[in-house]
């Protein structure tokens, strides 16, 4: 919400009649209390300092009625989108129909939800074919960061990747490694590194179907001159739980505890935190996506806090790329104006860095 406010504000002081729309979890096409937009309404008049008329339905009487009631640089929220089902409908046909009826209350569409660009929903890509459309300020923030990622980045470049899975990061692997001078890899997604190099891991999360394909990066990381530089250290504990035991244990040894092959490893270990923070603090291009551990349980935070404090030290660009990340900075008491940028959109910051054509760009003439 903070960061959709200077679009906001740039509508507001132009005399715009503005009509919000949005989107709050995935309650499958049906309206569900806990997905109400109707708290959002009331933060949002409070960012703003000036009322917003909320509309207890998408396209119905409510919304009708609230959208005819504004003056001149007056706001009105819609409830949650996805409350009707032609939203995120599979059938073109369906999302159409229920763009028209969107589109009905506006004469212009300024897309700024750059978390959501990488769906092809109606208020996302049929919506923005309907009417005369643009896109806001926090949207071409985010593709000034992005393009600063991928076109002539300043260098040393260094790229982190945490979180559970090997395979949710594929393809921004693949896409970034001919890109970058080194890949650090923490998270879940470490131990299948680990195992593709001989190591045994215990019961940590594992992908083995993705041993070869990993094997595969590592290769090409060493053909192409780029380092992939993994953890020395990582922390094994006894069960997954913020009362767990758990010991600090080298890569070759994770197993060698009194938990045996049953320890799962659940961080980074601190040897690994500063070796990742010299790497970044290096770096005059940083971009981070995935926690280093299972940073909601205080024993396992560390890791994840090690190189966030690394990336607010940054003599350059530091990245945090949305979702997870954006969301553990913050748990760990750090605030967004420590970092040169923190990205509203995950899932949309990684699949424009794998070079993914994204329909809410595309619809906006933003990618070619």
């Amino acid at each position: 919400m903070r960061a959709s406010i200077p679009t906001l504000d740039a509508l507001i002081n132009q005399g715009a009649r503005v009509v919000v729309i949005s989107h709050l979890g995935r309650p499958d096409g049906a309206p569900d209390s806990k997905y109400s937009l109707a708290p959002v309404a009331q933060r949002l008049s409070e960012l703003l300092g000036k009322p917003v008329t909320f509309a207890q339905d998408t396209v119905g009487a409510g919304a009708e009625s609230a959208v005819a009631g504004l003056k001149d640089g007056d706001v009105a929220l819609l409830e949650n989108l996805r409350f009707n089902p032609g939203e995120t409908a599979k059938d073109d046909a369906e999302r159409e129909a229920f763009a028209a009826k969107l589109a009905a209350f506006g004469d212009a569409f300024v897309s700024d939800g750059f978390g959501v660009v990488h769906r092809k929903q109606a208020s996302v890509y049929e919506l923005a074919k309907a009417l005369p459309s643009a896109a806001g300020t926090l949207i071409a923030t985010e593709l000034d960061v992005l393009d600063r990622l991928t076109e002539n980045p300043e260098r040393p470049y260094a790229v982190v990747l945490g979180g559970s899975k090997v395979s949710d990061k594929l393809g921004v692997i693949g896409h970034l490694l001919p890109r970058v001078d080194s890949l650090l890899i923490g998270g879940g997604m470490l131990f299948t590194f680990l195992a593709a190099l001989g190591h045994k891991v215990g019961s940590s999360l594992l992908e083995a179907d993705q041993l070869d394909t990993v094997k595969g990066y590592l290769a090409k990381a060493e053909e192409l001159g780029v380092e992939i530089v993994l953890p020395r250290d990582v922390v094994v504990a006894s069960k997954f739980g913020a009362d767990a035991e758990h010991v600090v244990r080298p890569i070759d040894g994770i197993e060698d505890t009194d938990w045996g092959a049953s320890g799962l490893g659940l961080d980074i270990g601190p040897a690994t935190g500063e070796l990742f923070s010299e790497y970044i603090r290096g770096a005059r291009t940083v971009f981070w996506n995935g926690p280093m551990g299972v940073f909601e349980l205080a024993p396992f935070a560390a890791g994840t806090k090690a190189i966030a404090q690394a990336l607010t030290e940054v003599d350059g660009l530091g990245v945090v790329g949305g979702g997870d990340s954006a969301a553990a900075v913050r748990a760990l008491g750090f605030s967004d104006d420590q970092f040169g940028h923190i990205s509203t959109g995950g899932g949309a910051s990684l699949e424009f860095l794998e070079g993914k054509r994204l329909p809410g760009l595309e619809v906006l003439g933003w990618q070619q």
